[in-house]
């Protein structure tokens, strides 16, 4: 199991059961043999089952798990997602961290397969960005890429995005640029900039970037940075985008188009769980 799965499973079942499930302790008995399975109460782009079948394998290594849909499929409400079968007790431990997974990754799924659609046909490809909730950055980015989109960055060490700040510390845009002079071609340079004087100011620059992000410009100043950068550099539009103008955003001509939403700020997917025989030895 990846250490980083293994650790947000870790830290979920310690949470939720850190002295025991004193529920089940006292009702079940503790030879019970149950089957389940989850269904999807939504229409969604399913997420998580990777990590549902890790959740099971960490609280009981002998529950069966068996997967009824891929990762990245399209269901419809009433589908069922998994079946397991175990230790009743162990079944019902694992459910809540089960369903708060499962649930949480087809939440974002589900609305980046929206965006991904919205700009279909245009050269924009919609990615995400460190705003992750603390711990989760793996699973939230994985299901990013069961939505149809790709991952930024996954952390600082990655790759260089020079910032507002950064630039203002490093002294203006052509020294901060210049400060990767032997790097360049070695790593992945990315800046932003707020205006289209500073685009102006990076393609002039000795030290031209992979990729500029087109910090909260309007569509209308985007489709001007466009003509402006020639193809020289990739742009990427990021702030201030949603649904409704992501698609004017996609037609501006950008290549990418970032958006924290998709992690951050999504509902989760509706997941149920139901055991369907139980059986007492």
């Amino acid at each position: 199991m990846d250490p980083q799965l293994e650790k947000i499973i870790s830290l979920a079942i310690e949470e939720d059961c850190p002295d025991g499930d004193i529920t089940s302790e006292n009702v079940i008995c503790s030879n019970s043999i149950s089957s389940g399975k989850a269904l999807a109460k939504g229409d969604y782009i399913v997420s998580g089952m990777c990590v549902a079948g890790a959740v099971y394998y960490y609280v009981d290594e002998n529950i069966k798990f068996k997967a009824l849909v891929k990762d990245g499929t399209a269901v419809k409400k009433g589908t069922s997602l998994f079946t397991v079968k175990g230790k009743t007790s162990s079944l019902l431990l694992a459910e809540r961290t089960v369903l708060n997974l499962v649930g949480h990754m087809t939440g974002i799924a589900t609305k980046t397969n929206k965006l991904v659609k919205m700009v279909k046909g245009t050269r924009a490809v919609i990615l995400d960005t460190r705003k992750t909730l603390p711990g989760l950055r793996i699973i939230e980015k994985l299901a990013v890429t069961h939505g149809g989109g790709k991952n930024h960055r996954f952390s600082l060490s990655d790759a260089v995005l020079l910032k507002e700040n950064h630039v203002a510390a490093a002294g203006g845009i052509k020294k901060a640029l210049l400060a990767f002079k032997k790097n360049k071609g070695k790593v992945k340079i990315e800046i932003e900039v707020r205006t289209l004087s500073e685009l102006k100011e990076v393609l002039n620059s000795k030290v031209l970037p992979d990729v500029v992000m087109l910090d909260n410009m309007s569509p209308k100043e985007t489709r001007k940075a466009v003509l402006l950068a020639k193809r020289k550099v990739k742009l990427e539009s990021s702030g201030g985008i949603t649904e409704k103008n992501v698609k004017e955003y996609a037609e501006a001509g950008v290549d990418f188009i970032s958006l924290g939403t998709i992690t951050h700020s999504v509902n989760n997917a509706d997941i149920s769980f139901l055991l369907d025989t139980v059986k007492r030895r």
